[in-house]
């Protein structure tokens, strides 16, 4: 059970990451003109090319976290701002389950029997290794 949820919290960081390098090329194919600025055949003048646009990506993001972002102001940051830890797959999961009880609850008027009978048999249908990674925590 455990295994289960540290493979998907991995995973979800791992997509946070990816996301990252998404924005960091859409920003350079299309802001800072990566694929249209330069059409030459040499490799040497392709990989200076990308190098400037790369340097011009770190100039923009340094200056804009300069001017935008409170960890730019030194210990002012650790004073007045925690970082957000990252959030777990379980805890995402146990987020949504509250919201659709609490929607149920609302719009159903229905009791904490029918609510419990509800996720007993979500549960129940669920398949068995869902079930017993579920009931396990």
């Amino acid at each position: 059970m455990q295994t289960w949820l540290i493979c998907r919290n991995i995973h979800i960081r791992l997509y946070g990451r990816k996301w990252d390098i998404e924005v960091f090329f859409k920003t350079c194919k299309s802001v800072l003109k990566l694929s249209l600025e330069y059409h030459g055949l040499s490799y040497d003048a392709l990989t200076s090319h990308v190098s400037i646009v790369f340097a011009r990506y770190i100039f923009l993001a340094y200056m804009n976290r300069m001017e935008t972002d409170e960890r730019s102001f030194g210990d002012l940051f650790y004073a007045v701002v925690d970082e957000l830890a990252d959030i777990t797959f379980d805890h995402a999961l146990a987020m949504i389950v509250s919201a659709l009880i609490d929607s149920v609850r609302e719009i159903f008027r229905a009791t904490d029997e029918q609510i419990t009978a509800l996720m007993n048999d979500m549960l129940f249908r669920l398949p068995t290794h869902l079930r017993n990674c579920l009931c396990a925590a």
